[in-house]
């Protein structure tokens, strides 16, 4: 716990055989106090190696995708009663080390949504293809002019949120593939909660996932879209599903499918 508040681990696997035990080995469990995996029909051994780590585990019979697969992870952690909770990629590609700098930023009540940058480091050292750095750098300007914002990026896999937000979002409504994470955060800028960002250093290399150019394109022309939606609904001129009061929220009452449990 850090400041009396319950900090909970959350994440989204798909073939994560090869990186889970690294990248677990370095979270700092003296404040962290559950870590939560959902696997996304992996065809490797994802499952039985997160079971061997004792970390409470869930498998879905069907794969979700990106996006649904963080909806099982958020719903998950509701139903833990955790107060503070971080989405970590179980490829390595994050440094886990940033988890208590971020819970503090979160546990102290300076902000209600941490996002762990790799604009605010030198991605290109870490191995960011040009390309896609790039495109994170025109998605990211078009994106601040059209929700009012100076994030350095959107898009990374690497942020952490407060109970209250995962609660008052309509997280059931946002797609199940990639934008999910970029819906999610204009969600959190619609509602009027507070972003902070930490620099973030990231590694790129085989075993760390990553979409390939054909689906980056897609990804980045549904940024655009989520942008002008916002700015459409934050105007009033027009509100689209997920920018509508009574969309759907996450059920902290639905069944899971644990394959796995801890006592925490």
């Amino acid at each position: 716990m850090l400041n009396e508040k319950k900090i909970v681990v959350v994440m989204p696997a798909y073939n994560a055989e090869k990186t889970l035990e690294k990248t677990y080995s370095e979270i700092y469990r003296d404040i962290v106090d559950e870590i939560i995996l959902t696997d996304d029909k992996s065809i490797d051994n994802t499952k039985d190696v997160a079971k061997d780590l004792n970390i409470t585990t869930i498998v879905h019979k069907e794969n979700r995708g990106y996006g649904g697969n963080q909806k099982s992870c958020y719903t998950a952690a509701l139903k833990s009663n955790a107060d503070i909770v971080i989405m970590l990629h179980p490829d390595y590609q994050y440094t886990p080390k940033l988890i208590p700098a971020i819970a503090s930023m979160l546990a102290f009540e300076e902000y209600d949504a941490v996002i762990a940058s790799r604009m605010l480091s030198n991605a290109l050292e870490g191995g960011m293809p040009l390309y896609k750095y790039i495109s994170n750098k025109f998605l990211t300007g078009f994106e601040n002019l059209f929700l009012g914002q100076h994030l350095s990026e959107y898009h990374t896999g690497f942020r952490g949120f407060k109970r209250s937000v995962l609660e008052n979002l309509p997280l059931e409504d946002c797609d199940d593939d990639f934008i999910f994470d970029n819906e999610m955060l204009a969600l959190v800028c619609y509602y009027g909660y507070k972003i902070g960002e930490i620099s973030c250093p990231t590694k790129y290399f085989p075993e760390a996932s990553s979409i390939n150019f054909g689906r980056s394109c897609k990804y980045g022309l549904g940024c655009l879209g989520v942008s002008i939606k916002y700015f459409l609904a934050y105007t009033g001129l027009y509100k689209s599903k997920i920018f509508k009061r009574d969309a759907k929220k996450l059920d902290i009452y639905a069944d899971l499918p644990y394959y796995h449990r801890t006592n925490n």
